[in-house]
């Protein structure tokens, strides 16, 4: 299960996903950006339409994936988002918007997915350089993300002895829609990714696909003594 599947690190995710043979549902708002999103895994992948800050959604949805698979072996809890406001600017309804999605909702993913979940599960969850780094302009965002990393400790704690993993997969700049479409307006694109070039040791910003290898070892066996970890896909954005 991906949520925010239907683009981005969730869509390159579920596309490794299904090329190594999984059964795949995505999960994500927007039913067009779904059916664009089936379309381009082609590999028989499923989608749920729902939002994760809304726990009747989430109801809906695990009830669905177990009636149609029975269980859930890997949970990619990706979705997300964020504004640009500078301290000064925040508003109630940004801040209600992006803690709901990114803490909330990926709370009660990960709590209303684990009674379809058994020993060998992985619970992948994902950070961002921002919850380690201060980023102007971008301090909810980059509180929910701190957030994120200290759920992964907890749980690695509350989940000791069932055999099921949570890690936590922490991207730099990637080119996705998220970054590219959402952030700034079109005329200062180019001046933003060239701010966050110029930040990042290997020179430049991400490929979705980058961050999704690294959610397939996550999901797999290799990383099979790794838990309340953080993995870093950020070219040396936050390492140096």
């Amino acid at each position: 299960m991906v949520t925010g599947g239907n683009s981005g690190i969730g869509l390159a995710a579920a596309t490794r996903f299904a090329a190594e043979g999984a059964k795949v549902v995505i999960v994500g708002r927007r039913k067009e950006a779904l059916d664009r999103a089936l379309k381009a895994i082609g590999q028989g992948a499923t989608s749920i339409q729902g939002d994760i800050s809304r726990l009747e959604d989430l109801d809906r949805i695990f009830a669905t994936i177990k009636s149609e698979h029975g269980r859930i072996d890997v949970l990619f809890a990706n979705a997300g988002l964020g504004d640009m406001q500078p301290l000064g600017a925040i508003t109630e309804a940004s801040f209600d918007r992006t803690f709901g999605v990114n803490v909330k909702g990926t709370l009660f993913t990960v709590q209303k997915a684990l009674p379809l979940m058994t020993a060998g599960g992985s619970i992948i969850l994902t950070g961002s350089t921002t919850g380690s780094k201060g980023t102007p302009a971008f301090s909810v965002y980059s509180a929910t993300k701190a957030a994120i990393r200290n759920l992964a400790r907890s749980w690695a704690l509350d989940l000791k002895g069932t055999g099921i993993r949570v890690n936590v997969l922490s991207p730099g700049a990637t080119a996705t829609p998220g970054l590219l479409d959402g952030l700034v307006p079109a005329s200062d694109q180019e001046a933003m990714i060239a701010g966050l070039t110029a930040q990042t040791p290997l020179g430049r910003i991400g490929k979705p696909e980058e961050t999704a290898a690294a959610a397939l070892f996550l999901a797999s066996d290799e990383s099979s003594f790794m838990t309340g970890s953080e993995l870093f896909v950020d070219g040396g954005m936050a390492q140096v």
